[in-house]
């Protein structure tokens, strides 16, 4: 189970923010540092996402953007942030040798059966390549580094081909 034990009560949930700072390599590989914490007293995810990543709100050169949320069977709720590009590349990352999309089993389960942190930074480089192509702020930032735009390219062409055939329930109806 991804957790923390820096929590924060809202009405029955337990909420906390899980930042994914992400960076890509000049080979278009992409590695992830990950951080935690509560929001504080009338703070909200998004300040406490970025007090967690020590970005300040007017910060021009990096995108901090909510990605994802999942409700763990303990009743928390982990709202997920990308930060791109990693604010503190010196240190050390986890490589994400494979862009592995954790999936729900069927349409009406969207929620997978396992999520790993993979995963979720996975979705996260995977939703930072949605907001290159349809956001005009994420596009024009994420453009001012140069090796971020060929790795974004590079997610959505290899997702494209990767996908495979579609599952059984995913087949169009005959007659329809």
């Amino acid at each position: 189970m991804i957790g923390s034990k820096l929590r924060t009560v809202t009405g029955r949930h337990v909420v906390w923010v899980e930042t994914l700072m992400l960076r890509a390599d000049a080979d278009s590989s992409w590695a992830y540092r990950r951080a935690e914490t509560r929001p504080e007293p009338g703070e909200s995810p998004d300040e406490a996402a970025r007090r967690a990543c020590g970005i300040s709100a007017g910060d021009p050169l990096t995108v901090v953007h909510s990605t994802s949320w999942r409700h763990l069977a303990g009743g928390e709720i982990v709202l997920t942030y990308a930060v791109c590009p990693d604010p503190a590349p010196w240190l050390p990352a986890v490589a994400l040798p494979r862009l592995e999309l954790a999936m729900g089993s069927a349409p009406a389960r969207p929620s997978p059966e396992r999520v790993e942190v993979a995963h979720v930074a996975a979705h996260a480089v995977r939703h930072l390549a949605f907001l290159m192509a349809e956001d005009p702020i994420v596009r024009r930032t994420l453009l001012r580094h140069p090796l971020l735009a060929p790795a974004l390219e590079r997610w959505t062409t290899s997702t494209a081909r990767s996908a495979g055939p579609a599952p059984a329930w995913a087949a169009p109806r005959s007659g329809t």
